[in-house]
């Protein structure tokens, strides 16, 4: 297939707690790496937890690189980037969390590193976008990794087409990430994308779910979504307007799903890569 596919690291944690527990992964950094490059992904994203639990373990970023390219993928994702505008305790762990994956992009050759608003902490729009401002420039001192935004429903202040370009516009090195379960949940439609332009739209990723919020909204987000194809959104839809665009960056599979962590090892990656493939096939007649 020429369009490549990246794992995204919550796809294939296995059991782990997002969010509320333990967040690195029981799967050996090694095996994920060759697995993913079995079944045909291009590369795989990480988690800073799961970073830190690896340099625990005595496991350097240098060994890490090596395993990536002793396998022929790459590491395309970071995350997260949280509280980079805060100034409360908060933001001595953020920043810490800051130069972990600032180094990691150095090392592991990273294609981005992702930065948001996970918690959902107000802000005012022209103190977020200086704070943002700040955090591309620095990243751009330590790595050419891009600093891309991931706006979705639970960030109070970056929520929609306007506001995510509002908080990228003037800022050079940077961009937003295309997250298909947030925009469906966002209302916003495939063809919305296009107001972005091509070159700011730094990556896309795949996944899918339904319409409705479940009454636990944040058990769905982080247990509940599908693997592309298997529920109500429009992914097609979504992967035709990026091609059209000229996005040509590999695509990511984000599939929070406690449902999918839960398959064996194998079978776990082959799904996630097989349900996103098909989304660039040919409707049958």
């Amino acid at each position: 297939m020429s369009v490549q596919l990246a794992n995204a690291y919550w796809t294939s944690a296995g059991p782990v707690d997002v969010h509320v527990g333990r967040e690195w992964s029981q799967y050996d950094f090694a095996d994920r790496c060759a697995e993913a490059a079995k079944v045909g992904f291009a590369g795989l994203g990480l988690w800073h937890a799961d970073i830190e639990h690896q340099m625990e373990g005595g496991r350097t970023l240098r060994e890490m690189r090596r395993l990536l390219d002793d396998n022929g993928i790459r590491l395309y994702e970071l995350e997260f980037l949280m509280d980079w505008f805060v100034d409360d305790d908060d933001r001595a762990a953020a920043d810490r969390v800051r130069k972990l994956l600032f180094e990691a992009a150095v090392e592991l050759d990273a294609h981005h590193i992702k930065a948001g608003n996970i918690p959902g902490k107000e802000c005012e729009m022209g103190r977020l976008k200086d704070a943002y401002a700040e955090l591309v420039a620095d990243a751009a001192q330590h790595t050419s990794a891009k600093v891309l935004y991931e706006f979705m429903p639970f960030d109070v202040n970056v929520n929609s087409v306007d506001s995510a370009l509002e908080v990228i516009d003037g800022i050079d090195n940077t961009g937003v990430v295309i997250d298909t379960w947030h925009m469906a949940k966002l209302d916003i439609k495939p063809d919305d994308l296009r107001r972005f332009g091509a070159d700011r739209i730094g990556w896309i990723e795949l996944s899918d779910g339904q319409y409705a919020w479940e009454e636990d909204r944040i058990d769905e987000v982080v247990n509940r979504r599908r693997l592309p194809g298997e529920g109500e959104f429009d992914i097609r839809g979504y992967v035709e307007v990026g091609l059209d665009m000229g996005y040509s960056e590999p695509w990511g599979v984000e599939v929070l799903s406690q449902d999918l962590r839960a398959l064996p090892f194998d079978e776990m990656f082959r799904r996630a890569y097989e349900s996103a493939a098909a989304q660039f096939e040919p409707v049958a007649a």
